[in-house]
């Protein structure tokens, strides 16, 4: 049985619990105490005189208002009730269940006030696979992801909906079915759940794990168009890379230069060709995708660190026995990481089409023209790389920086926020996108392929090659792609492509 400890989350295993339904998710017993001793200091400041934010005020431009600890409780669930705002169509069951998690282990630090048993409830939710339907829009990344997070939070104490064994039921009715009472909760308990930047966080987590296996894909489909086209791997020996100096770009070079080994394709043409250089599109890969591998990479360590961190407000340190107020629901760092793993997957996609198009072109790549036998009576694949085009430009246009917008929001209380939600969750159409791109490009590289033949390719690229054609076969006359580009794509997005 997993446990859930707190600052020690990796990325690979949160994306493999999110992937689990019914996850048995235990908390590492050791945060216990401190998890209570905060929600002491919260009873505390919550029976006192003294005003503190969220626990006995109004929010927002509301923090002026005090509230008589009378009514403390009945605070938190309007707070909850009142920033159920969200639209849109609902989040994707795996970013629901890391939403959860990161939202338990980010509570478990104790520093946000709130009760052990609202930790629990939120792994009882995992435990179940009884997951909150949380609309994708509404939040503007600071004072963290309310909108999406009063959904999640709504549905603990039985409000909203929960979708439970694949059926949306009121949240109610399904905790009822799972044998959980509604939470009634306590002084800053609806703050804590609110606040934080769990959703934003789980989108580009998932954003980026997706770009990880694009990259890798990306790779395989790049070494087989140089198979295809008949390039060089020259551009791929360590020797030129190592007096770049840049991490990403070695990497990968390493990683082409492995997959085109032991191509009969390649030897057929070491010697004799009049051709000196390719093209940028076969011979920069390296260095292109190297670039995208460091803005991946950094956008990884931002991202772990943010679902080991605290994005609560106020925060509660239970030594000093205070209560503080500040800003870690600002989400900019996600914000900027999710505009790097962005910029990444337009660029993987930019050098992915231009190699679709030089395939197709007779004149870079020695084969016939759209890749067909009969070009004029087939068109072959003039059109797929016209499909290709359409989602580049497109993922283009998405990778426009989001984390430099701002909108105020609060009456100008919150007058500078991360876009940070959006920013991430633009990355699920962008991932998309390229999968279908990749998928273009795979099946009319194995097309190439087949001009080679009888020559094979390398083990690695005979193995992509085949799983290609379980699911595209040869193109003799023209036939609709699109099915076949669509069902690649999740092929692709299931990782099936990413090694070879």
């Amino acid at each position: 049985m997993p446990e859930l400890v707190p600052g020690r989350l990796v990325l690979s295993e949160l994306m493999a619990w999110a992937g689990t339904p019914g996850l048995e998710l235990v908390l590492d017993e050791a945060f216990r105490p401190k998890i209570a001793a905060a929600e002491q200091v919260v009873a505390r400041a919550a029976a006192a005189d003294a005003p503190t934010y969220g626990v006995n005020t109004g929010f927002g431009r509301l923090a002026h208002t005090r509230i008589s600890p009378a009514q403390v409780e009945e605070l938190q669930k309007r707070l909850v009730l009142s920033h159920m705002c969200g639209v849109g169509r609902p989040l994707d069951d795996v970013v629901v269940r890391l939403v959860l998690i990161l939202k338990a282990a980010s509570l478990a630090h104790g520093h946000s006030g709130v009760r052990p048993a609202t930790v629990d409830a939120l792994l009882n939710l995992l435990r179940h696979d009884a997951l909150p339907v949380v609309p994708a829009k509404g939040s503007v990344g600071a004072s963290g992801d309310l909108a999406p997070l009063a959904h999640l939070s709504g549905a603990l104490i039985g409000e909203g909906e929960i979708r439970l064994a694949g059926e949306r039921l009121p949240a109610r009715e399904a905790l009822e079915r799972i044998g959980m009472a509604p939470l009634v909760l306590g002084p800053k308990e609806g703050l804590a759940l609110l606040n934080g930047t769990q959703v934003s966080t789980a989108l580009a987590i998932h954003g980026w794990w997706q770009a990880q296996l694009l990259m890798d894909t990306a790779l395989v489909a790049g070494a087989l168009t140089v198979d295809a086209a008949k390039g060089s791997d020259t551009p791929f020996d360590a020797r030129i890379h190592r007096l770049r100096n840049q991490t990403g770009q070695g990497i990968m070079a390493a990683k082409l230069a492995e997959l085109l080994q032991g191509s009969e394709i390649r030897e057929s043409h070491r010697y004799g060709d009049d051709r000196v250089q390719d093209p940028y599109c076969l011979r920069c890969q390296p260095q292109v995708m190297g670039a995208c591998w460091d803005l991946l990479s950094d956008a990884a360590g931002i991202l772990e660190r943010e679902a080991n961190g605290v994005s609560d407000n106020p925060l509660v340190f239970p030594d000093e026995g205070e209560i503080l107020s500040g800003g870690n629901f600002h989400a900019e760092p996600v914000a900027l990481a999710a505009d790097r793993i962005a910029l990444a997957l337009a660029e993987i996609g930019a050098i992915a089409e231009r190699r679709i198009a030089l395939l197709i072109d007779p004149g870079f790549s020695l084969l016939p023209a759209f890749l067909t036998p009969a070009p004029g009576l087939n068109s072959g694949f003039m059109i797929a790389q016209v499909t290709a085009a359409a989602l580049q430009m497109e993922n283009k246009h998405l990778a426009s920086p989001v984390g430099v917008e701002s909108l105020p929001t609060s009456a100008n209380q919150e007058d500078h926020v991360s876009m940070a939600t959006y920013a991430a969750r633009r990355l699920i159409e962008m991932n998309d996108n390229l999968a279908h791109l990749l998928a273009v490009e795979l099946m009319a590289a194995c097309q190439g392929i087949e001009f080679r033949r009888p020559l094979r390719s390398s083990p690695a690229l005979e193995t992509a090659f085949a799983t290609v054609r379980e699911i595209s076969p040869k193109l003799e006359d023209d036939r609709m792609l699109g099915p076949e580009i669509g069902a690649l794509a999740a092929a692709v997005l299931a990782g099936r492509l990413a090694g070879a």
